[in-house]
């Protein structure tokens, strides 16, 4: 055998391992049928492209997920505060007592609300809790956040107070922030719960900031919970017919805790 006889034995025989069948065959997949299967490299077929895809979907959904959890992760470092306050973690819906009329009303609110999360999330829908202390407010809200959570959703429960301070931290020479940092720290929840609207009736200031938190989050359609202990009337001259009218759109509604306090009796405090 010649040397160049040699080589073109070995190139015939990596050309036959190459070779691949042009006729595609009939597969079945237990999960999806009967599938067009097309040889890759000799002896090698393509799988169900089904599950493929499936498979690829799921792969996708575990990286987009992780990615989330990361910014979630890198923003709660920036931000400081827990997302729920400990003592309120056990506040499921399912733990709220709806006793009279007003509280099965309201919880059914909350209820429909976490449930149709990819509804709220779609739309910005929002949502204003207002009543007495002691009534539920909080209950409910923390209940539904903690389902937001429960679908990979990141809220942030906070208080007027909190975001005062911490714009107002930003005013310092040495500051570490900016008043742009603390504005994309509270505009950037997918849902944003903040007590005490109103709590003193607010200074300009207060008004100011919290109409430049709650618009871009309404513009960007970002769901916000309100709690105050104000009546609903003294919410709306708190925060102003444009601000009060847009949470109010696309379904949002002004849920009036009406009813005494259980606060030290009841759960639901």
């Amino acid at each position: 055998m010649t040397k160049n006889q040699g080589g073109e034995d070995t190139v015939k025989a990596f050309g036959d391992f190459m070779k691949i069948d042009s006729e595609p065959k009939i597969e079945s997949c237990e999960s999806h049928g009967a599938y067009e299967s097309k040889n890759i490299f000799k002896n090698v077929w393509s799988k169900c492209p089904h599950c493929a895809s499936e498979q690829k979907a799921i792969q996708l959904k575990e990286q987009e997920e992780k990615d989330a959890q990361e910014r979630h992760r890198v923003w709660q470092m920036k931000l400081g505060e827990a997302c729920i306050p400990d003592r309120f973690k056990i506040r499921t819906l399912d733990a709220y007592d709806a006793v009279n009329e007003g509280q099965k009303r309201a919880l059914s609110f909350a209820r429909d609300y976490a449930e149709n999360f990819e509804d709220v999330l779609k739309t910005g829908r929002s949502a204003i809790f207002c009543g007495m202390p002691g009534t539920g407010k909080t209950h409910l809200s923390i209940g539904i956040a903690i389902e937001f959570m429960r679908h990979g959703k990141y809220p942030l429960f906070t208080t007027v107070q909190r975001i005062m301070r911490r714009m107002k931290s930003t005013f310092h020479k040495d500051a570490d922030e900016t008043e742009r940092d603390v504005m994309r720290l509270y505009v950037e929840p997918d849902l944003l719960i903040v007590d005490e609207i109103g709590v003193q009736f607010g200074s300009d200031f207060e008004k100011n900031l919290m109409f430049d938190i709650l618009n871009t989050r309404y513009e960007r359609r970002l769901p916000t919970l309100l709690l105050s202990n104000l009546t609903a009337k003294e919410v709306k001259t708190f925060l102003g017919d444009r601000v009060y009218d847009r949470l109010r759109e696309d379904n949002g509604q002004c849920v009036s805790f009406d009813w005494q306090s259980h606060r030290g009796t009841q759960r639901n405090a």
